[in-house]
């Protein structure tokens, strides 16, 4: 196999492996090619979508965000006992990001500036978060109403809901940041090599903060979009995202050893994760062999980046 094949094989082979899967699945399920099915594929894509861009981030810049999901939960409660309480939907939605951002902020500040795991910081996230969504909702689902369900409703002109595209929107903006920006530079740089960053004038401290206040951010953004679909808060939700968000990320081709990644391939990944779980439901298979299905279509991305770094296109 000539390198001009393996080399675009390694660019495109993400979207080839979405192609296929999309072919397979129209071969084996028979209404499976429809615009009801694409829609509703897209539609249930804002919240994973957000979140896989900023733990995209954060694994390009060489660390992990295990807290995502949790802060998620964190936002969607702020939320629900903002309305709750008599607030607006617009402060409340401001109130439930801006939570997210200040867990993110308290994961950067742990993980740069006091030089802790970021792994273990963000672990101990998790569990916080999670509790605090517990605590400040009385472990009970909280009832928002219609008014921000607009957010969830398919446009009757696009079959498609303000929510993906405000996600679309996110993927493009967070795209053209890492590919054309000093910043996205950085991030690469850091991920790459913390030290030589840090030599040729790089704060690799706060470029750690920034990427994980924006996976808070998106996170908490991520709680608002939840909280529009289920119309209520749950202090449950967002239980294992971090790991879809993960699983998504790697798919499209980020390197868990960081420095290598791309916005465009991880959202690749999400739309694969998806239609993998809704061509298996419509097949008949059942919930515990999807989950397997997944998880080996996980460990082979993981073998092929393994592969893709040895070779060293």
């Amino acid at each position: 196999m000539s390198t001009v094949l393996l080399r675009w094989l390694n660019q495109y082979l993400v979207l080839v492996s979405l192609l296929v899967i999309l072919a397979t699945f129209a071969l084996a399920a028979e209404n499976f090619l429809s615009f009801a099915t694409f829609s509703a594929i897209l539609n249930q894509l804002p919240a994973l979508t957000l979140v896989t861009v900023g733990m995209t981030f954060v694994l390009i810049c060489g660390g992990i965000d295990l807290s995502v999901g949790s802060v998620l939960a964190l936002s969607s409660a702020v939320i629900g006992i903002s309305v709750a309480a008599g607030f607006s939907i617009p402060v409340a939605a401001l109130a439930g990001v801006f939570a997210g951002g200040l867990a993110g902020l308290v994961n950067g500040l742990l993980g740069s500036y006091l030089r802790l795991p970021v792994f273990i910081v963000t672990l101990g996230m998790l569990e916080a978060a999670r509790g605090a969504a517990y605590l400040i909702t009385d472990s009970q689902t909280v009832y928002i109403g219609s008014a921000i369900q607009g957010l969830v409703q398919p446009m009757s002109w696009l079959g498609l809901t303000p929510a993906f595209l405000c996600a679309l929107v996110v993927v493009v903006v967070a795209h053209f940041v890492l590919t054309s920006t000093v910043f996205g530079r950085h991030v690469i740089a850091v991920g790459t090599n913390p030290e030589a960053a840090r030599i040729s004038g790089i704060d690799p401290k706060r470029t750690l903060l920034i990427v994980l206040c924006l996976s808070g951010v998106l996170a908490g953004l991520a709680g608002l979009m939840n909280a529009a679909y289920l119309g209520s808060t749950d202090p449950n939700a967002g239980s294992g995202l971090e790991l879809a968000a993960i699983a998504a990320a790697v798919i499209g081709g980020t390197s868990l050893m960081g420095g290598r990644g791309s916005i465009f391939s991880a959202f690749i990944g999400v739309l694969i994760i998806a239609v993998l779980q809704n061509g298996l439901a419509q097949i008949g298979v059942s919930e515990p062999f999807k989950r397997v299905v997944t998880g080996v279509v996980i460990v082979l991305a993981v073998v092929l980046d393994r592969w893709r770094a040895d070779r060293s296109f």
